[in-house]
């Protein structure tokens, strides 16, 4: 997996509005992160817009190389939608993206060939002015050590790339991070080292 890679940088759908031949194609962009924000996205996108006759989609929800990927033509005649919108997020190197096309039909058609083009431009140019960020894909580790190892821990968290989830004083210091994966391997290893292996480190296998 690539260490960074760029996602929309957006809270609310970002969008773009094409006319063909009087029928009329919303896209809507947002981010997704996994299958459920993706396909919430999509609902929300049909909320919207109930009376449109098409809400094609696709989405790739993690990193650009994910297999977490789908799309559907929604009534449109098969590979005329889905199939080339899918295409245009997977050749942008966009990662968590989701896209929904709404088509509202004009009453001239476009045939197969003018469908697939209509339904690439539309999220070809959505894509032009959408802004984005930089990803840093993070790894989730569980710290358990005792008291006296609390001043290393700290010390170290602060020098890494990492982000505090959460925190437990017990009989032991539970404590939850995100760091960032290309890290991850070094942060461990000074970990262990400097704490003569008092620290016990889980990695969260629901990790971003």
């Amino acid at each position: 997996m690539s260490s960074v890679y760029p996602v929309p940088a957006v809270i609310e759908p970002h969008l773009h509005e094409l006319e063909i031949k009087r029928s009329q194609f919303i896209t809507f962009v947002g981010r997704a992160g996994n299958r459920d924000e993706a396909e919430a996205f999509i609902r929300s996108v049909r909320d919207i817009h109930p009376q449109a006759r098409h809400v094609c989609w696709a989405y790739i929800a993690g990193a650009p190389n994910t297999t977490v990927m789908s799309m559907s033509d929604d009534g449109e005649p098969s590979g005329t939608a889905g199939r080339p919108m899918l295409k245009v997020l997977e050749h942008s190197g966009l990662g968590e993206i989701v896209v929904a096309v709404v088509r509202y039909f004009g009453g001239i058609k476009l045939g197969t060939g003018g469908l697939q083009r209509a339904y690439s431009d539309a999220v070809s140019l959505a894509l032009e002015d959408l802004p984005t960020e930089e990803r840093v894909p993070q790894t989730r580790l569980i710290l358990s050590y005792d008291y006296p190892h609390e001043s290393v821990v700290r010390h170290l968290v602060e020098q890494y790339p990492t982000q505090q989830e959460s925190c437990d004083f017990g009989t032991q210091v539970t404590l939850t991070v995100l760091v960032a994966s290309a890290e991850k391997d070094a942060f461990t290893s000074e970990l262990v080292n400097k704490s003569g292996g008092g620290v016990l480190v889980t990695i969260d296998d629901s990790s971003h």
